[in-house]
């Protein structure tokens, strides 16, 4: 894990947390960090009036230096009181995240230069793809790139590869850049809230290899995008981000896949930098976004 401050600095910790609604949590959590010499800096929360879950994130930075394991291990018994799923996690540190990619390349452009100047807090390992079309394109950011062709004849021996490399390169989330691969519901089990998948919003309007077409065939209005995470049910994730633009009867198919990419681009981006900053809490099939 790489630190983006230097030793010296003040560490700063974010607090999630969700558990069923009841009296005290706030006064819990805000007690604690009295106690530890901490400071809030920002801190919001929501209530579900039809669930009954409360979720809340909370950034803080600890004056007095406690470590990061001792505050998980005093907070633990709070957590298990109120029967919390909680995390504390330092600010600084990135999100070990790996891209898998086919033969579309536009998201995948565009996480990489987010992450070459810094605008995405995550380190990017590796990259896997079913093709070698972008090679040369991640090479060039200076990211091993690898190569896992599939069919269906080797797809559970793609999937344990896959599996391995996760586990060794300590990989916290799965992006789907355009990886035009359905998952297993094996691998979906066991990757649950960490794989984030984009896909137009037309779905399930206009399937297939040729969405954008098939959309101006149509003369739809609004073209959109939509970020998730994965789960075993095909697109129909819990929601992070979508993103919208207008079209109109002038434009051309190229203008509409066009747009398609940017509203693409915008999503995907705008979920992974939310996840890695621990502002997405999964309240059942849908999500809690602290932006």
């Amino acid at each position: 894990m790489s630190q983006a401050a230097g030793a010296d600095a003040v560490p700063t910790y974010i607090l999630t947390l969700s558990c069923t609604d009841k009296m005290g949590i706030v006064a819990a959590v805000s007690h604690f960090l009295v106690e530890h010499g901490c400071d809030i800096r920002d801190s919001a929360q929501f209530g579900d009036r039809g669930n009954g879950r409360f979720f809340m994130r909370t950034s803080f930075v600890s004056k007095q230096g406690v470590p990061l394991e001792t505050l998980r291990a005093d907070f633990a018994p709070i957590a298990t009181s109120f029967g919390m799923e909680a995390e504390i996690n330092d600010e600084v540190t990135k999100t070990r995240m790996l891209i898998m990619v086919s033969r579309f390349g536009h998201c995948l452009n565009d996480l990489l230069y987010r992450h070459r100047i810094g605008a995405l807090p995550v380190e990017i390992p590796l990259v896997i793809s079913n093709h070698r079309d972008f090679e040369d394109l991640v090479a060039s950011h200076h990211i091993p790139f690898v190569h896992l062709p599939v069919n269906k004849d080797n797809k559970a021996k793609q999937e344990a590869e896959i599996m391995r490399l996760i586990a060794a390169h300590h990989i916290e989330l799965v992006v789907l850049a355009r990886y035009m691969q359905v998952l297993s519901p094996l691998m979906c089990r066991t990757l649950p809230g960490k794989v984030i998948n984009i896909h137009h919003s037309f779905l399930p309007s206009f399937k297939g290899a040729r969405p954008y077409h098939q959309a101006y065939d149509r003369g739809v209005k609004l073209i959109g995008a939509t970020a998730h995470y994965v789960t075993e049910d095909l697109d129909e994730g819990p929601i992070i981000e979508q993103e919208v633009q207008r079209v109109h009867h002038g434009m051309s198919n190229g203008d509409f896949v066009a747009v398609g990419r940017d509203v693409e681009n915008l999503a995907l981006s705008r979920a992974v930098r939310w996840h890695a900053e621990h502002r997405v809490l999964l309240n059942e099939k849908r999500t809690v976004v602290f932006t």
